[in-house]
């Protein structure tokens, strides 16, 4: 991978926790209206169903709807996780299928909610012990006020515009995860901000970035969340164009044919499954038994890890 800015070697990695959940695969449909319907499972499909879930917009009733949305959770029968901060709602959730579709709805209804777009996953048990509904500063963690993607945020590029966007000579690509992820798979010629927490880029973005010297920057992240933050904050500094890669690697990886892919790797992912390889099918990591750093599944894993070594 080129590095044209001259960034150091890669950072040692600090796990913040050992994924935990065990996701048996991958399935996202597309809408006309723009959300993901939720699968009646069949025999082929195992009975508990994960819904990933995201929306900057402005919500001034945070404590009012974290009590609206447990109780709605509870009587379905809910387990998983939502933030909520006054700048929109993040979640991930699993249920049978009959009971996620109520909750969505019920969110949906909600003109904030509107149009919501989720991604969906199954799994022959709950993956989360119990359910939680919170309240945070902010959805994903980034501290910086002006980032905000409810007022302003990048231009989408859809998968199948992606190729043509990055191999443009005046375009500068951005892998916006952190280091650890990016170690096993990333587009070519993308940089690698080196950061252990994703707060961090913006330190890179202040030090390494231009709005006169590079005027088009092009990212993407893991599923998306993390670019609409990273391009609400460049557009803030200035930056002309910025573009992002709409629905992420993930997105990127289900709808492009491997044979016209530019991706090289595999993709981290935050769940028992570690990678994800095209097709959004498992990849060949493992984790590190003891620190849960990604490694190949080639070989002896704990005499291989380089966290831990």
């Amino acid at each position: 991978m080129s590095d044209p800015l001259g960034l150091t070697p890669l950072l040692q990695y600090t796990p913040h926790y050992k994924p935990k959940l065990c996701l048996n695969s991958l399935c996202q449909v597309s809408d006309p209206e723009g959300q993901t319907p939720i699968a009646t499972p069949t025999m082929s499909l195992p009975p508990i169903t994960i819904s990933a879930f995201y929306k900057f917009v402005t919500i001034d009733d945070c404590e009012a709807l974290r009590v609206s949305l447990l109780d709605l959770c509870q009587r379905h029968g809910i387990k998983g996780t939502i933030l909520l901060a006054t700048e929109g709602i993040n979640g991930t959730i699993s249920g049978r299928a009959e009971d996620l579709r109520a909750v969505l709805a019920a969110l949906r209804s909600d003109a904030r909610f509107a149009g919501l777009v989720t991604k969906e996953s199954y799994a022959g048990d709950h993956p989360f012990q119990r359910l939680k509904v919170k309240i945070k500063p902010e959805i994903v963690t980034f501290g910086a006020p002006e980032a905000d993607p409810s007022l302003h945020v990048g231009t989408y590029v859809a998968p199948q515009n992606w190729n043509a966007l990055i191999n443009q000579p005046d375009v500068v690509v951005i892998d916006t995860r952190n280091a650890y992820e990016v170690v096993i798979g990333s587009f070519p010629g993308a940089l690698d901000p080196q950061t252990k927490a994703f707060s961090e880029f913006q330190d890179f973005a202040k030090s390494h970035l231009n709005p006169g010297q590079h005027p088009k920057v092009a990212m993407f992240c893991t599923g998306g969340i993390r670019c609409e933050k990273a391009s609400a904050y460049l557009l803030s500094l200035g930056f002309p164009e910025v573009y992002h890669l709409e629905g992420g690697i993930l997105k990127y990886l289900e709808t492009v044919p491997p044979e016209q892919s530019l991706w090289q790797g595999e993709c981290f992912v935050f769940d028992e499954r570690v990678a994800l390889e095209h097709g959004v099918q498992p990849g060949t990591h493992r984790p590190c038994p003891d620190c849960g750093f990604p490694l190949s599944a080639a070989g002896n894993i704990e005499a291989q890890c380089p966290n831990c070594s």
